[in-house]
């Protein structure tokens, strides 16, 4: 558990925005120790966090930050710049059957964001990302090159809904304590597939038989359906970052309008949390940052 509250419980539904104007592109990462300061959580937020297992954080990128952002997310899903991962290597319900079905090239991800150099490698290393992380861990923390590191790209056709889960499940550290920064790159609703979470689930010890095979919640259990029924959707505008435990229950609906999703997600650990050897977890050395 986190140092002060290890990850308390309470449920509220409100949070702390702030819509503070960002540096230019060139300079994301200048300055770190100012950048850091001038966006500190303050105390209800840290709270806030807490007790639900996410946060929001209205406008962290500016717009000419997420301009940039997501030309370069849009360059790279155009010529498929590997590595991706496609809906079909996923095999969720709705996904092409294979790479040669109808929309088997569907991208789900751009993955290894942090190699795609400036600015996507920038922002992944971003102390206004990375302060608030340590301040909730307790730790200076690093960026994890295995988990998310990725721009997740939701198409109209072929992109499929994610079910209940946790990111925790095949995740491999000393303590379940990583914290996830979703940026949106473009508007986020529930029309277009906004994450849903459900807030202070990250607390909660559930048994082995409420999960299928893919450690996805059951949603034909009455007490999982209860469960659910707590969600919250969670809309962002381009530049707002939501942050989120990695054992927070989270799921997302498909893409019903007709342009792509585009979103930023890397994530975060504390120093003094190792990932386990000979683990996927701890395949890569990865970079202290913030």
């Amino acid at each position: 558990m986190f140092p002060a509250q290890r990850w308390g419980i309470a449920l509220h539904w409100a949070s702390r925005s702030r819509r503070p104007g960002g540096p230019s592109p060139i300079s994301m990462t200048s300055s770190a120790s100012v950048l850091a300061q001038s966006h500190a959580l303050d105390a209800e937020q840290q709270a806030f966090f807490h007790r639900h297992g996410y946060l929001i954080l209205r406008a962290l990128a500016g717009p000419s930050e997420c301009a940039a952002l997501l030309a370069a997310a849009r360059a790279a899903l155009e010529k498929a710049v590997p590595p991706v991962e496609l809906e079909a290597d996923v095999g969720y319900a709705g996904a092409p059957a294979s790479r040669e079905a109808e929309g088997g090239r569907t991208v789900r991800r751009l993955l290894d964001a942090d190699s795609r150099g400036t600015p996507l490698t920038d922002w992944a290393r971003d102390a206004r990302v990375a302060g608030p992380i340590a301040q909730l861990i307790g730790a200076p923390v690093r960026l994890s090159l295995a988990h998310h590191n990725c721009v997740m790209t939701k198409h109209p056709a072929f992109g499929t809904a994610t079910h209940w889960h946790r990111d925790s499940r095949y995740w491999s550290f000393a303590r379940s304590e990583l914290v996830s920064a979703w940026l949106a790159l473009v508007e986020e609703t529930v029309d277009n597939g906004c994450l849903w979470v459900i807030p202070g689930s990250h607390t909660l010890d559930l048994p082995a038989g409420r999960f299928d095979d893919k450690l996805f919640l059951r949603p034909d259990l009455p007490e999982n359906r209860a469960l659910i029924d707590t969600a919250r959707p969670v809309p962002l505008r381009p530049g707002d970052v939501l942050l989120f435990h990695c054992n927070t229950f989270h799921a997302a609906r498909a893409n019903q309008t007709g342009a792509i999703k585009f979103s930023l997600v890397t994530t975060y650990y504390g120093t003094d949390n190792a990932p386990l050897p000979a683990t996927r977890s701890s395949a890569r050395p990865d970079p202290l940052v913030g």
